[in-house]
C-alpha cells in the first residue's frame, strides 16, 4: 500500500488576531496591525490522521443541577499571590505567567510547585533546561517535595503520554514557546504552534481537572509573545512588570476569570527565591527624602490602595525648545497637566525643562494622580516643600477643576496607616465622614487652591480636621 505523503504549504498568519493569507502583507486587513504577519508552514494530513489528543466534552445540564464542589480554592503557599488571584488556585484552570527574561517566572512557578507537591502530584516540564539544571535551581530554592516529577521535553505528544501515566493534579509547561506538535509543520514558537499547543493543553485542563501553568516569553515591545488569541484562551494572565535589575518584582493579574483583575503582588528577589512583601506602600516610600518637587500620591491597584512618590524637577532650559521627560507616567497626561498649570494657575513653564519620575519602578495609570503631578511640578518650580508628609488625591480637568475619584475612604485609611498627617482631596467627593480620621483632610475645588494651600498653609503642627481654602487667584500666580 503506497504511503500517502501530506502536502505542505506556506501561509502568513497574523500574530494578533489569527488572520491568514497566502501572501505577505505589511498591514493585517482584519485587525489593522502593521508587521504582524508571520510565515507559517502548514501540513495538510489526511482526514483520518487529524485527531485531538484530548477530548473536552460534557452533557447538557440545568444550571441548578451543576455542582461547584470541585472548584475549591487551593493555596499557593504565598498569601499575597492567593489574595491577588482571588483566594487561591481553581482546579482545571489554565494560568499564563509572562515577563521579561530573568524576571523570576521560573523561580515563582517552581516555588508554587514545591508547595503544591507536598500534598499532590506535580509534573514540571522544562523545554529549556535539563533535569540536572532544574534540580540545581530547586536545591538553591530549598524545594523539598515527595511528589514532584521532572520532565525535560518539548514534544506535546510525549508530554501528554507522561501526563496520562503519572496522573498529576498540577502541570507546569516551561515554556509554551518551546512546546510543539509533531503533526504541525511550523517551527516551535510560531503563531500556529503556540495556538495549537495551548488549545490541546486547554482541553487537557478542562477534561481532566488539572491546573496548568504556562510560562510565556515576551517580545521586544514587552508584550506576550505569540498570538493575541493566547491571552483569550487561558483563564488567568499574570505578568511581571518590573525590570530584572531591581530587587523588587511587581506581579499583576491582567486577566482573571475566577477573581479580580488589575490586582498586584510585590515580591523581593533574593538568592533563596522570591519573598512576598505584605506592605508595598512602605517599601516604595522607605527611601523618600522630602523636598521640593516630591509629592505622595495614591493609586488603586485592584482593591488595594498603594502610596507612591512622584518626583518633579524644573530647571531653566538652555536651548530654544524645553525638554519634557517622563518616567512611569503617561507622557501626554503630563503635558496636559503642564498646560493646566500654565493657563489656570499662571506658572511660566514655557522656558523650563520638566522631568517627572515615579520612584520604585511602579507605573501610574490612574487619573487620580493628576493633582499630585501638578503639585509636584509647582513645588519644584516654586522651590517649596511640605514640612510634614501628606498625600494628594484628585483628577484634574482642563478647566483646572479637581474632580472626584473613587475609593476616597480606602485611600485615606492607607495614608493614615502609614502615618501621613494630611491629605488634599476633591471637595465635591468629600462627604465629611472621612474627617473622623486623625488625618487632616483638605478639600479643594481647583488646582490653584491645592497649590496655594500647599504653599502657604502647610505646617507640621497644629493642623485642623478640615482646612478652608481661601481665594488664591492672586497668590498662586506669584509662585
Amino acid at each position: 500500500m503506497p504511503i500517502k505523503i501530506s502536502k505542505s504549504k506556506t501561509i502568513f498568519r497574523c500574530r494578533e488576531c489569527g488572520y491568514s493569507t497566502a501572501k505577505w502583507l505589511g498591514k493585517c486587513p482584519d485587525c489593522g496591525q502593521w508587521n504582524s504577519l508571520e510565515e507559517e508552514k502548514m501540513a495538510v494530513p489526511s482526514p483520518l490522521s487529524r485527531r485531538n489528543l484530548t477530548d473536552f466534552t460534557s452533557t447538557v445540564s440545568l444550571l441548578s443541577d451543576v455542582s461547584t464542589q470541585n472548584l475549591e480554592r487551593v493555596s499557593t503557599g504565598m498569601a499575597e499571590l492567593d489574595r491577588m488571584i482571588g483566594g487561591g488556585l481553581v482546579s482545571g484552570s489554565l494560568i499564563l505567567v509572562g515577563g521579561p527574561p530573568g524576571i523570576g517566572k521560573s523561580t515563582l512557578v517552581l516555588q508554587i510547585a514545591s508547595h503544591l507537591g507536598k500534598g499532590k502530584k506535580v509534573l514540571y516540564v522544562s523545554g529549556e533546561e535539563s533535569q540536572e539544571q532544574v534540580k540545581s535551581r530547586a536545591e538553591r530554592l530549598g524545594v523539598q517535595s515527595a511528589q514532584f516529577y521532572l520532565l525535560s521535553e518539548t514534544s506535546l505528544e510525549t508530554i501528554l503520554e507522561n501526563l496520562r501515566t503519572i496522573s498529576p493534579e498540577y502541570l507546569v509547561i516551561d515554556s509554551i514557546q518551546t512546546t510543539y506538535l509533531q503533526d504541525f509543520a511550523s517551527a516551535p514558537g510560531s503563531v500556529g504552534q503556540i495556538r495549537e499547543c495551548t488549545a490541546e493543553l486547554l482541553r487537557c485542563a478542562k477534561s481532566l481537572g488539572i491546573t496548568v501553568f504556562l510560562l510565556g516569553h515576551v517580545t521586544k515591545e514587552g508584550d506576550l509573545a505569540g498570538p493575541r488569541l493566547l491571552e483569550h484562551m487561558v483563564d488567568t494572565v499574570l505578568y511581571f512588570e518590573s525590570e530584572p535589575q531591581q530587587n523588587y518584582r511587581i506581579l499583576r493579574a491582567h486577566k482573571n476569570r475566577f477573581g479580580p483583575t488589575s490586582e498586584i503582588a510585590l515580591f523581593e528577589m533574593k538568592s533563596a527565591g522570591l519573598f512576598e512583601v505584605p506592605n508595598p506602600s512602605q517599601i516604595f516610600l522607605q527611601q523618600r527624602h522630602p523636598g521640593a518637587g516630591s509629592v505622595i500620591v495614591t493609586t488603586m491597584e485592584g482593591t488595594r490602595p498603594l502610596l507612591l512618590e512622584v518626583q518633579a524637577l524644573v530647571s531653566r532650559t538652555h536651548f530654544g525648545l524645553p525638554r519634557r521627560m517622563v518616567t512611569a507616567v503617561d507622557f501626554n497626561r503630563v503635558l496636559l497637566m503642564i498646560a493646566v498649570l500654565e493657563k489656570r494657575v499662571g506658572l511660566s513653564l514655557q522656558s523650563q525643562d520638566i522631568f517627572v519620575n515615579v520612584t520604585g519602578g511602579a507605573k501610574l495609570k490612574e487619573t487620580s494622580v493628576d493633582l499630585g503631578i501638578c503639585c509636584a511640578i509647582a513645588s519644584a518650580f516654586g522651590n517649596f516643600s511640605a514640612q510634614s508628609d501628606g498625600a494628594v488625591i484628585g483628577e484634574v480637568g482642563l478647566g483646572g477643576e479637581v474632580r472626584i475619584v473613587p475609593h476616597i475612604g480606602e485611600r485615606l485609611k492607607e495614608a493614615q496607616r502609614l502615618g501621613l498627617s494630611w491629605a488634599i482631596v476633591p471637595k465635591k467627593g468629600f462627604k465629611g465622614k472621612e474627617s473622623s480620621n486623625p488625618i487632616t483632610v483638605v478639600p479643594v475645588e481647583t488646582v490653584q487652591d491645592a497649590v496655594y494651600w500647599l504653599r502657604k498653609n502647610i505646617s507640621s503642627a497644629g493642623l485642623a480636621e478640615s482646612v478652608s481654602v481661601p481665594d488664591s487667584s492672586k497668590e498662586a500666580s506669584q509662585i
